[in-house]
């Protein structure tokens, strides 16, 4: 029998995916109804314009593990918080829309495959990764991107921008707590504090399949994340992002990094 207390927590950021949601959400209910463990996913739904909140709405209804939030302020890195926060489970999984990753290999990130992290990055880089039907411009420019990541923010990691990505529950409420930027960059700002308090990150190799009509506008999205990793610097040098000094929370600290 199922546990009462999830497992997981799968948070789907959705921002006018009207169009996508019933492609995808069929899969993600066939793969929660086939584990063995307890599973709730919490669909945001970000100040769509479409029917994005009604279709998920028909989703919760017929399936009690599916929750509808809905987070106002525009942007994916509120989104995502918003889910965060809320969720119950042991690990909390971020997952976009699309799945681009198919959903069954949420469990690469789960024990007994995965257990000895704090953070868990897909990465479409990582050896052993596999992509599918990439336009070659759109990795030039994750590249691109990556590269100043690492000089500016995120040493060390082939692919924070993956939009798949799983946390244990307490490092998600201090890292999600602190995080402030609300759009795409969010995950590279995590990341950067993630390092900074001693989180042990790891990134897992993943199928990974080009969808059309994502949400990314790669010329105006690349300048603006660029725009907010200087942001995360800077937010970085002014202790914006330092731990609480309150002895009475202290965060936790995991020494392998």
């Amino acid at each position: 029998m199922k546990s009462a207390t999830p497992l997981l927590s799968l948070i789907i950021p959705a921002y006018n995916e009207g169009r996508r949601l019933p492609k995808t959400l069929p899969g993600v209910v066939t793969f929660v109804q086939a584990q063995s463990y307890t599973t709730e996913v919490i669909i945001v739904n970000n100040n769509s314009s479409d029917n994005t909140r009604a279709i998920a709405d028909e989703f919760a209804a017929q399936y009690p593990f599916i929750r509808v939030m809905d987070e106002p302020t525009q942007g994916k890195g509120a989104a995502v918080r918003t889910g965060m926060l809320a969720a119950t489970g042991e690990y909390l999984f971020i997952a976009d829309a699309d799945f681009s990753m198919p959903v069954e290999e949420v469990n690469k990130f789960l024990p007994p495959n995965l257990s000895d992290y704090d953070v868990a990055i897909g990465s479409r880089e990582a050896p052993g990764a596999k992509r599918f039907n990439e336009p070659h411009y759109r990795h030039l420019m994750g590249r691109v991107f990556n590269f100043y990541v690492k000089v500016l923010a995120v040493p060390g990691f082939q692919d924070t921008q993956c939009g798949f990505k799983c946390f244990r529950r307490e490092v998600a409420r201090d890292l999600f707590s602190t995080q402030i930027i609300d759009g795409f960059a969010f995950d590279v700002e995590v990341l950067f504090i993630a390092l900074r308090r001693g989180y042990r990150i790891v990134e897992v190799p993943i199928n990974w399949y080009h969808r059309t009509n994502s949400r990314v506008n790669p010329i105006r999205d690349t300048f603006n994340m660029i725009r907010e990793v200087l942001r995360i610097r800077w937010n970085g040098w002014n202790g914006r992002y330092d731990p609480p000094t309150n002895a009475d929370k202290p965060f936790p600290v995991n020494s392998h990094h």
